[in-house]
């Protein structure tokens, strides 16, 4: 059972770069973040069409997610994250697909640093932490995996020197992200590739895609039931070289069939 996440950097306009990986690649399950369309504009039926369910919280202009199973509808748990009533931003949903939780998120980027993006960006990282400790605390297997908008460690970053002013590194960022694990998720990628370097975004300046100049910022954690259950994880890094490609490549993870 393969389950990916991927931040398509607008569905509509990425649309054809989207069916392209999931005809080639076919996950399991996909978790799609920064939609950039209401609900009424998420291509529900065409990703029928090509036999995937869905469910999406969607947000014109800006943030959204979306959890798709193939083969299946997932059966939503939650949209929205607890906490803040007052939160109109579409960056959670969560689903029960094939026998797995999964749980897709799209974190705050909170730039620029200091300053009331990266407070809401941190308020909203503890919000996630309070929630995932429930999800953690499950028997069945839980995926918690999105764009997280945190460079772990500076072995996730082609050059850390360069972004240090950066809210993706900040040390309040790194810590957050620390306490996040610290519940006992297992990174998936990392578990697999612990001394190697692997990136899943490359922005589309500098031309930082042909020098491989990238940044490990989209994540898929494992509570124990999944991580007993892993087999192999990576990223789809060919998706980034496509014409009009998300400036992201699809992360995945591998576990044994839960059934």
């Amino acid at each position: 059972m393969k389950i990916a996440t991927f931040n398509v950097n607008g569905i509509a306009s990425r649309l054809p770069n989207l069916l392209e990986w999931l005809m080639q690649e076919s996950p399991d399950v996909a978790c799609l973040q920064e939609l950039k369309a209401p609900d009424d504009r998420f291509p529900g039926v065409t990703l029928r069409g090509v036999g995937y369910g869905a469910v999406w919280h969607g947000q014109p202009s800006w943030n959204g997610v979306a959890i798709l199973a193939k083969g299946a509808t997932p059966v939503e748990i939650r949209r929205g994250l607890p906490g803040d009533p007052d939160d109109t931003h579409s960056r959670y949903i969560e689903a029960d697909v094939h026998g797995v939780r999964v749980a897709c998120l799209y974190l705050p980027n909170g730039n620029p640093q200091p300053g009331p993006k990266f407070d809401y960006k941190l308020a909203w990282f503890e919000r996630l932490i309070a929630h995932a400790q429930g999800l953690h605390a499950l028997k069945t297997p839980v995926v918690l995996c999105g764009d997280f908008n945190v460079v772990p460690t500076d072995e996730d970053i082609y050059n850390p020197k360069s972004w240090r002013k950066d809210a993706l590194l900040q040390p309040a960022t790194r810590a957050a992200y620390q306490k996040l694990l610290s519940q006992g998720w297992v990174d998936a990628i990392r578990a697999r590739h612990p001394g190697e370097r692997i990136y899943t975004f490359w922005d589309y300046f500098r031309d930082h895609w042909p020098r491989n100049a990238g940044l490990r910022i989209d994540h898929l954690l494992l509570n124990d039931a999944a991580a007993q259950l892993l087999v192999d994880a990576n990223v789809h890094t060919w998706v980034r070289g496509q014409p009009h490609a998300s400036d992201h490549a699809p992360a995945w993870v591998e576990l044994r069939d839960v059934t």
